[in-house]
């Protein structure tokens, strides 16, 4: 995949807990966050962001496979203001509250299940 300069890319971030850079880690997790402009290509493979202050402490070369086009469509990106990131780009999950409990029951046993925000 290659980019060109001036177009908007998503950057991925990755949990701290269970950290896998290329694969699964749960449904409802953040993966991607706001659309950053390239500013050049240092290599084939690696692109120089424009990243806003408060990500002073993040190096600006990303490897490409951890950008992905941009569409425009804003309703699957998370406002990156709401994830604390660190100088990894890697964010702690933090339980709101529970929102609703059930219990199956089988014929031994019981299992508790917990919808949590």
């Amino acid at each position: 995949m290659t980019f060109q300069a001036g177009e908007q890319v998503l950057l991925k971030v990755s949990s701290i807990n269970g950290v896998m850079r290329f694969g699964k880690k749960g449904k409802l997790s953040p993966r991607y966050i706001r659309p950053f402009k390239i500013l050049d290509c240092v290599r084939p493979v690696a692109y120089r962001l424009a990243l806003p202050p408060s990500l002073s402490g993040v190096h600006l070369v990303f490897h490409v496979s951890l950008l992905k086009k941009y569409h425009g469509d804003r309703d699957y990106i998370i406002k990156w203001d709401s994830v604390l990131l660190d100088k990894n780009l890697q964010y702690k999950e933090e339980s709101i509250a529970i929102l609703d409990r059930d219990v199956q029951k089988l014929r031994t046993k019981e299992i508790n299940f917990v919808k949590v925000q």
